[in-house]
């Protein structure tokens, strides 16, 4: 699992907004890869503790909570995504969404090798919201791909731009987009299926994505299936 280690995000008009990995992408997949069988390594991009959007933290949700106190040494000391050279050792990589994963992961020449190498073995690809937008790590320099997007032509789920657009208005970010996931993927000629956010998922090849919070229980449902199905 691939998580951000960045907190802050700079908005266009100057403002902060104080963000993360959403826990509810982050948690609610998690437990139905755990009840089929598979356990975790967490990596962020500098090694230092994951950062989680507290303020969407569901507190009165049992089975969340318990996953987050059996992982939350590992997300206090993750590994360090330069560390992990290969991922002969993993079922899935899986990039859960929230709006810091566009701070440092999309502009990460490590994540991008990696994902590189899952594309090339077709080793599903788990992602949701935000999350998508570290797909774009797969083109840049250094990583083997001549700035062509390894999931070109492929079809995902994300956060829409018009969502991020409308949000300042409603006091829930404050300030415009610093850059937009959905623009910049459909840039490098990936499929953004969804118009707005109805927890809708799908799955492309090796590629499985949800397009908001409200995605997270029903991409478990799809994804942890077709990872027991790739490993069998």
């Amino acid at each position: 699992m691939v998580c951000t280690d960045e907190g802050l995000m700079p908005m266009k008009n100057g403002r902060t907004f104080s963000t993360g990995n959403h826990p509810v992408e982050m948690l609610v997949p998690m437990l139905h890869f755990r009840d089929a069988g598979f356990t975790f390594d967490i990596a962020t991009a500098s090694g230092k503790p994951v950062v989680l959007e507290m303020w969407a933290y569901p507190g009165k949700d049992a089975n969340v909570k318990g996953l987050h106190d059996t992982v939350r040494a590992m997300m206090e000391r993750p590994k360090k995504l330069e560390d992990i050279l290969s991922l002969d050792d993993y079922s899935a990589l899986f990039v859960p969404g929230g709006h810091g994963c566009m701070i440092n992961l999309p502009t990460n020449v490590q994540l991008g090798k990696l994902l590189n190498i899952a594309h090339a073995r077709a080793l599903p690809t788990v992602t949701l919201c935000h999350g998508p937008s570290a797909l774009l790590a797969t083109c840049l320099e250094g990583t083997g791909q001549a700035d062509e997007c390894a999931y070109k032509g492929y079809k995902t789920m994300c956060f829409t731009d018009k969502t991020d657009a409308f949000t300042p208005a409603i006091g829930y970010l404050p300030g415009p987009m610093p850059w937009k996931v959905q623009e910049a993927l459909e840039a490098k000629g990936v499929e953004v299926l969804n118009k707005s956010e109805t927890g809708a998922v799908t799955v492309d090849r090796e590629l499985i994505t949800g397009d908001s919070p409200d995605a997270a229980n029903n991409l478990g449902i799809l994804a942890a299936p077709l990872l027991v199905k790739f490993w069998m």
